[in-house]
């Protein structure tokens, strides 16, 4: 990065996971806004769609990337001290950076359980941890945490991912009672399914032998993931509510967006447990 960005007026945002999906759209988003966008990604040899798109749209010259792996504590601190010494501070973190990982309960090995778990949230926390004594300093900051409707409600076959961000979901909630009093507001963004690459690379990582007792069933969660990966809306949807989430003087905790996650939320809030089930059952049978 150049040492002269510090004297720019323009805000700072830290994006995590901004080689594809969600990261690199809010990235390329945030720079049209006006930002200076950190893009942090695990391997900067991936940046190429970033900039490809950034040149596209005219704002390449606002975004600016560099190595940061969220399960590695030096990573991260070398990250944020080359943010913070090139810009001087950094307005707002979103972290991104994630990947979704399926299959049944008792066939998961812990080595599976784990990595989920080290990525989704204890990456997250750590990136956070990192940048929230400068944002506490300057007593103002915005940290977006991106979860997902399973982080709201759980569905068979994709238990590590729904723990990763339900944890995900309790962490925000008392980091924002933290926080508040010293002017760092946190917000969480959960996503539906969408079309990004999150999706097709957890469906490819989903392992079952055919004898499995629960063969069927994960066939049967399998062909409902793939038609809502077929059928899911634009991920620009995602990066435009961030867009927005930023300019808000007093954001809300929690905002849903894409198809059907309202009434997600709504089903699972007001309607008793067993009819929820067998909502649950019917769309994957």
């Amino acid at each position: 990065m150049k040492e002269d960005l510090q004297s720019t007026p323009a805000p700072v945002v830290l994006i995590t996971g901004t080689s594809s999906g969600f990261g690199l759209l809010t990235a390329v988003t945030m720079a049209r806004k006006g930002y200076r966008v950190a893009a942090a990604m695990r391997d900067t040899g991936k940046k190429g769609d970033l900039m490809s798109m950034a040149r596209q749209m005219g704002v390449s010259d606002r975004i600016h990337v560099l190595p940061l792996d969220v399960t590695d504590s030096e990573s991260i601190e070398q990250a944020v001290t080359e943010i913070i010494t090139s810009y001087g501070r950094i307005d707002v973190l979103v972290n991104n950076a994630g990947f979704a990982l399926g299959g049944y309960v008792e066939e998961l090995p812990m080595e599976d359980w784990r990595h989920q778990m080290e990525t989704n949230f204890f990456g997250l926390v750590a990136v956070t941890r990192e940048v929230l004594p400068h944002m506490r300093v300057r007593g103002s900051g915005l940290v977006i945490n991106v979860g997902s409707v399973s982080g709201l409600a759980g569905f068979p076959g994709y238990g590590p991912y729904a723990a990763s961000k339900f944890a995900v979901e309790g962490f925000s909630e008392s980091l924002r009672h933290e926080m508040a009093p010293f002017g760092v507001r946190i917000v969480l963004v959960e996503p539906g399914a969408f079309r990004t690459p999150i999706w097709n690379k957890g469906l490819e990582r989903i392992r079952t032998a055919d004898t499995s007792p629960y063969h069927d069933r994960l066939q049967a969660v399998l062909r409902y993931s793939r038609k809502a990966a077929e059928t899911a809306p634009d991920p620009q949807q995602v990066a435009d509510l961030v867009g927005r989430i930023v300019f808000m003087r007093s954001p809300r905790l929690r905002y849903a967006v894409g198809r059907g996650s309202g009434l997600l939320i709504w089903a699972k809030t007001l309607l008793p447990w067993k009819w929820f089930e067998r909502i649950i059952a019917w769309g994957l049978g």
